[in-house]
């Protein structure tokens, strides 16, 4: 896989699409679980942008491995990178739960069957536990990063405005 993008450090790149289409699926994936109306028009949507999430989360992680290789040394680095770890199954939590709302909807109800109701109420609670979790964990995840980028960087203000404020 690649570890530079025209000459820059491909993971403060390709992590913006964790940071965008994580919390995106995860927004998504709460309407759809608790709207039933818009259940059945955006479910579909929503899982293909939870799949792209879950596409990019070990993108980003890989090149943040590789990245992890070229910086020195930190306990901010190696927070970041234990957190950022844990993601994949939160996201695959939230993808899990809109897959499986999407089926039952596809399949729809046969006659005199209530099983797909509670089925699509179980994958519901599902996809909003997936999709908690991997909010939360993002934005802990992209704390995590921005200390372990930014540390001793910023440690100085002059009070006038005009310098680096921490």
């Amino acid at each position: 896989m690649f570890s530079t993008i025209f000459g820059l450090p491909a993971h403060p790149l390709v992590v913006h699409a964790v940071v965008v289409l994580v919390p995106l699926a995860a927004l998504s994936a709460l309407v759809v679980a608790v709207w039933p109306a818009a259940r059945a028009r955006y479910a579909p949507l929503a899982l293909g942008v939870a799949t792209l999430a879950l596409i990019s989360v070990p993108i980003a992680t890989h090149t943040g491995e590789q990245l992890e290789s070229h910086v020195q040394p930190s306990p901010f680095v190696e927070r970041h990178t234990a957190m950022a770890d844990g993601l994949l199954p939160f996201v695959a939590v939230l993808w899990l739960g809109l897959a499986v709302l999407v089926a039952v909807r596809a399949l729809g109800r046969p006659r005199g069957v209530g099983w797909s109701r509670y089925l699509a109420g179980g994958a519901a609670a599902v996809a909003v536990a997936g999709a908690v979790a991997s909010g939360v964990q993002v934005a802990r995840i992209g704390d995590s990063g921005a200390r372990a980028a930014w540390h001793g960087v910023a440690t100085t203000s002059s009070g006038d405005g005009s310098g680096p404020h921490h």
